[in-house]
C-alpha cells in the first residue's frame, strides 16, 4: 500500500477525528479510503448515467418488459428447487 500524506486546516483535521470517533472508523486513514471509494462509485455512476442519457432509445419499460423480467428472474430458483 502507497502512502499519501495531506495537510488539512485545524478545522477540516478536526472534523475527521471527530467522524472517525463518531462512526467507528479505527483511524483517519479508513475514513478517508471510504470517501474515496464513495466518489469512485459516484464518478462511475455518473458515467453510467450520462452514457445512458445519450443512448439511442430502446423499447419502454412497461408492464410487460418487468413482467417477463421477473419470469426471467425466478427461473433458476424454480428450476434448482426441482432439482433439490
Amino acid at each position: 500500500m502507497s502512502t499519501m500524506n495531506i495537510s488539512l486546516p485545524e478545522s477540516l483535521k478536526a472534523f475527521v477525528d471527530e467522524q472517525v470517533g463518531q462512526r467507528g472508523y479505527g483511524t483517519s486513514s479508513e475514513y478517508l479510503r471510504e470517501l474515496i471509494r464513495r466518489d469512485q462509485d459516484r464518478v462511475q455512476l455518473r458515467g453510467l448515467l450520462l452514457a445512458g442519457a445519450t443512448a439511442e432509445a430502446t423499447a419502454p419499460a412497461d408492464t410487460s418488459y418487468f413482467d417477463a423480467l421477473r419470469t426471467r428472474v425466478r427461473q433458476p430458483r424454480a428450476a434448482a428447487k426441482r432439482k433439490a
